[in-house]
């Protein structure tokens, strides 16, 4: 059985992900910082007959890296799947261009989760990745991190300028490349997805897309065959600029 690790799984997008690669007969491990609610929301998943287990991870703390990575080979010695969706939003406001009046201190909160502490786990992790027979790593990214629809006046995003997410998904992305082409002669594949707009905590209930749809994209990238690309940015399969 595969064996899968999905950060910030205890809900919205994160936990239907790890619904649906469950659902695959992949053996999930639970990714939060939040020990109640991840043991809540593993459990409730292992109610369906679905092979999930909490895993205690909060992506900003080394300590918790190290545990995590130790607890993977130590159980299963490889990682066949790591699905990188843990993530904050610390602007306040989606509309308008804050790049003048937001907080250093928000930057740097935000970078910690979306950025260094997604770069910090998925280096630990690489070992193991390696060891797969045919690794997977996903970036749970966003369209607010594409410069190409931010200079696009005819973009429907265009005038959604948060500037500490929109960064440390730019930050994410150009990890998505460089991983991709430096893991090229390995049989681990590097990518990049925007779920859509969903209805989760950061996307707010007026989202045209329910976490399970917008799960979807990370899923079909960790399932990708050995013929699947590397290194791209896509939602629902469509190619999506940088």
């Amino acid at each position: 059985m595969k064996v899968a690790l999905v950060t910030g799984a205890n809900k919205g997008i994160g936990l239907e992900t790890a619904r649906q690669l469950a659902q695959h007969q992949i053996h999930v491990l639970l990714g939060a910082r939040d020990a109640v609610s991840g043991q809540a929301a593993a459990a409730a998943l292992h109610a369906q007959g679905l092979a999930v287990t909490f895993i205690q991870l909060d992506i900003s703390q080394e300590a918790d890296i190290a545990a995590a990575t130790a607890h993977i080979q130590q159980t299963y010695g490889r990682l066949d799947i790591l699905v990188n969706n843990a993530a904050v939003f610390l602007d306040g406001e989606w509309y308008g261009n804050n790049v003048e009046t937001v907080p250093p201190q928000v930057l740097r909160d935000t970078f910690d989760i979306n950025y260094f502490g997604t770069v910090a786990l998925t280096q630990a992790l690489l070992p193991l990745l390696k060891a797969s027979e045919a690794g997977r790593i996903v970036n749970v990214s966003s369209i607010s991190g594409s410069l190409g629809i931010h200079l696009d006046t005819a973009h429907w995003f265009y005038q959604m300028k948060p500037y500490a997410y929109s960064a440390s998904k730019t930050a994410l992305n150009q990890f998505t490349i460089f991983l991709a082409q430096a893991l090229q002669n390995t049989a681990v594949k590097v990518n990049a997805t925007n779920p859509g707009w969903v209805q989760t905590a950061i996307g707010s209930d007026q989202a045209p897309l329910t976490p399970a749809e917008g799960a979807r994209s990370s899923v079909a990238l960790a399932l990708l065959p050995a013929d699947g690309p590397s290194g791209t940015f896509t939602e629902a399969g469509e190619t999506l600029p940088w």
